[in-house]
């Protein structure tokens, strides 16, 4: 993407490719999504790898899960990495690869893997990646990347994430043996897990709200139903 490219630029060629109206509780998550890939992608630091793409995409499915449309989800994907000159089916693929070999880990030390990445079976390509960034100095972090490492231990170890004490000191010894500023990776993976709860209490009260709305509409076409019988009966009586 052109360096000189500005956040509105982004936002109109965005909303060139995905025309229909984005529901108004999801524009936000949509547009913030945009905006820091935006940033990303003009810095001159930057550089697209799998992590990174599995950060984009667990975090746009994560958070528009429960979008409706649902046929909507993949024109607002596709618009979100076309408009800044990305390659929607890459990051698919690239994501669905890394998360792959993280499910083979199942039975294996991901985080150790993680910080000593071997250069072999699944993982060969991953590790190669993983390599370069620890090696580069000018690696550009950035939170994306984060829950990109996030999502492959939840992949491989669910549980180890659910310790708080292990979870941190998970993120230390990756981060550390991969030169990551491991004080903003904690605190972007906690604002992570935390924003993911706040989204399961969200889609929770949506739920409550259109079950309300569903049951008020079965009231209404019932109470439609009961006049029209009582006026016809009433007609019926009347002819008698």
């Amino acid at each position: 993407m052109n360096n000189q490219s500005t956040v509105s630029d982004t936002k109109r060629n965005f909303y060139s490719q995905h025309t229909r109206p984005i529901n108004s509780i999801y524009r936000r998550v949509v547009e913030e999504l945009m905006v820091e890939m935006h940033l990303l992608s003009t810095n001159i630091d930057f550089a697209y790898n799998p992590v990174y793409a599995l950060g984009v995409v667990s975090s746009f499915d994560r958070f528009m899960t429960s979008y409706r449309p649902e046929g909507d989800k993949q024109s607002i994907f596709v618009a979100l990495c076309q408009s800044m000159g990305g390659n929607a089916q890459q990051y698919r693929t690239d994501a669905t690869s890394v998360q792959e070999f993280a499910r083979s880990m199942q039975d294996g030390d991901i985080v150790n893997w993680l910080a000593h990445p071997t250069n072999d079976g699944m993982g060969a390509q991953l590790a190669s990646t993983l390599g370069s960034i620890a090696s580069n100095p000018k690696f550009k972090y950035s939170r994306l990347f984060g829950i990109g490492l996030f999502t492959i231990i939840e992949q491989a170890a669910p549980e180890l994430l659910k310790d708080e004490k292990k979870r941190e000191a998970a993120v230390l010894q990756i981060g550390e043996a991969m030169h990551l500023p491991t004080d903003k990776v904690q605190k972007d993976l906690d604002t992570y897990r935390s924003n993911l709860d706040k989204l399961v209490q969200m889609e929770a009260v949506m739920a409550d709200l259109a079950e309300a709305e569903r049951k008020k509409r079965e009231k209404r076409a019932q109470e439609k139903v009961d006049a029209t019988a009582a006026a016809a009966a009433n007609l019926s009586e009347q002819k008698g």
